[in-house]
């Protein structure tokens, strides 16, 4: 840890090159089985065009990789062109799990990668401001997540929804995306990863797993996922609440 912290106090002041990698490779079987969730639109604009765009908004953001079905890589190359996402480098064809596909895209950004946000499409009213908090987390402490504190009650259970544990609200977080580490401290989690076999839920689990610490930085429920079709009724009231408040 100690080359890391020596890595990371050496950046401070630089202009940064940072990757962004878009997952934008689920099936979208929540949706429906012809609609690709990454192509479903909110107020009127697709969820991988929404998520695109606050990266490409972003100061802090040099690139963008999009990580899709290798049917959509021609489709998600024109959609984002069209709508002006000029950060775009490389569009690349997902794997068959998530951490396989964010590994994809960590294949493909630049060998100037500094630092990296991985981010689920599907969180598609991330902002430039969430980005870059995050991202200025990640600079100090050399990984960063967006995530809010739990407010609800949290229950364990055996898996046959009996519970079997109350636990500690005050130090639950849900995390989010993006997730953004050092390049060199992604690479080797998501190496080792791949060389152990092991399948985790989310890009800090890798990290974690080889002792590195993840600081989460709160940004508030409303980057939310869209994972349902009642999730469009609740982002469009979101994005219309921010319009009345700008």
């Amino acid at each position: 840890m100690g080359k890391l912290s020596s890595l990371i106090r050496a950046a401070a002041g630089k202009k940064r090159f940072n990757s962004a990698i878009i997952l934008a490779a689920g099936s979208g079987k929540r949706f429906s089985d012809d609609t690709a969730k990454q192509f479903v639109e909110v107020a009127g604009e697709s969820v991988l065009v929404r998520s695109a765009k606050a990266f490409e908004n972003s100061e802090l953001i040099s690139e963008i990789i999009v990580v899709t079905r290798q049917a959509d890589v021609e489709g998600c190359r024109n959609i984002l062109k069209e709508n002006g996402i000029t950060k775009t480098t490389r569009v690349v064809a997902g794997g068959d799990t998530r951490q396989k596909s964010a590994k994809n895209g960590f294949d493909a950004v630049n060998p100037a990668c500094e630092f990296v946000a991985i981010h689920d499409a599907a969180r598609c009213l991330v902002t430039p401001e969430m980005i870059e908090a995050a991202m200025e987390s990640a600079y100090v402490h050399g990984a960063c997540a967006c995530a809010t504190k739990a407010t609800d009650t949290i229950k364990k259970t055996d898996g046959a929804n009996s519970i079997t544990e109350t636990v500690n609200r005050d130090n639950a977080w849900l995390v989010q995306t993006p997730q953004i580490f050092m390049a060199d401290m992604y690479r080797a989690a998501a190496y080792m990863g791949e060389k152990d076999n092991v399948e985790a839920t989310d890009d800090c689990a890798l990290c974690e797993r080889l002792g590195f610490k993840v600081k989460l930085v709160d940004v508030g429920k409303t980057n939310m996922k869209i994972t349902y079709p009642e999730d469009i009724i609740i982002a469009e009231a979101i994005l219309k609440y921010r319009e009345g408040n700008k």
